[in-house]
């Protein structure tokens, strides 16, 4: 009897989701608006999606993936590591889907994911999931193993991380303000995890541990990034494309989710440990509408106002499960 992951070649898929009435060539080339956003996370899980359905017959071989310009250098190097698509551009006046896509009669089918982010569909079911049906893939059909990020790390060369050996990583900051750390919770993880080993952060340094915590420049190299990831004992982070990193080495993580509900991200994902956090925000929310909903948000990390026992419990529990 085979086991679910080594193979889903004949499991039946969807049709993709927009073809032309007749073929055009023997090889039908796609085209993907959009395809996949302009963040880290998105991209890595976005990318995975798509390989998986080349790899099964979903989608033909090579789409091309037309991107925003201007997009930053560490977003523009994770796709230049995708070598199974290729990309153009996507002019800034086509960037909403209300708008036509001129070049779509050069292609025999075209996936439009403009403006995701703000698909309630996206906004509350987990993200690969919502890329596969994306993608003309049913998402029940595939073995979870599968929605993993494993397209990355074969295609990144392998570099050394300038850190000390064994160290823990944490991630306080995410694309979106919303998600961030507040400092008395960032400054606690770095406080509790000092006291057992080195640890390196993306964020600010507080004074008083100083000489026991090293502070990650910013990357601009995805090799770089990937290393600081890869060569970490264990990630504590926010909701962030560093979680989704760290699946990609399979690094232990334990991840925080402020707005979302964590099935909705890492569901997928056999060594991260997911806390939500009770918000009073909309679930799924994406960007702050005021900055009362970046009060909200802060607010969800102190269940019990000062007391940050909670914290300490949690960080317990996942060092004990290593």
């Amino acid at each position: 009897m085979r086991r679910p992951c080594e193979h889903t070649a004949s499991s039946p898929v969807p049709p993709l989701v927009t073809r032309s009435v007749e073929k055009r060539s023997a090889t039908p080339r796609v085209a993907i608006l959009n395809g996949f956003g302009r963040t880290l996370g998105d991209g890595i899980i976005g990318l995975q999606a798509l390989h998986l359905a080349i790899r099964i017959g979903a989608v033909p071989l090579r789409p091309v993936l037309f991107r925003l310009p201007a997009l930053p250098p560490l977003v523009q190097s994770l796709y230049q590591a995708a070598n199974f698509t290729e990309i153009d551009t996507l002019p800034p006046s086509h960037a909403a889907p209300d708008t036509r896509f001129v070049g779509a009669r050069d292609f025999d089918g075209v996936v439009d994911i403009r403006d995701f982010a703000f698909d309630p569909d996206f906004q509350r079911t987990s993200m690969v999931d919502f890329f596969l049906r994306r993608l003309g893939v049913a998402p029940q059909l595939v073995p979870s193993c599968l929605k993993r990020n494993t397209w990355l790390a074969p295609r990144v060369t392998a570099q050394q991380a300038a850190c000390p050996k064994g160290y823990v990583l944490v991630c306080p900051r995410s694309s979106m303000p919303l998600r961030n750390m507040p400092d008395d919770i960032h400054h606690s993880i770095l406080r509790q995890v000092a006291a057992v080993g080195p640890v390196v952060t993306q964020g600010a340094v507080p004074d008083g541990l100083a000489q026991k915590v090293v502070h990650a420049p910013t990357f601009t190299s995805l090799e770089q990034l990937c290393a600081l990831v890869r060569d970490a004992s264990w990630v504590v982070s926010t909701d962030t494309g560093m979680v989704h990193l760290a699946d990609a080495f399979d690094v232990p993580c334990l991840a925080f989710f402020p707005t979302h509900r964590p099935e909705w991200r890492v569901r997928d994902y056999p060594r991260c440990a997911a806390i939500a956090l009770a918000s009073a925000l909309p679930p799924g929310l994406e960007f702050a509408r005021s900055v009362d909903d970046l009060a909200i948000a802060r607010d969800a990390w102190f269940p019990r106002s000062s007391d940050l026992s909670w914290l300490e419990q949690a960080i317990e529990g996942f060092q004990a499960c290593l």
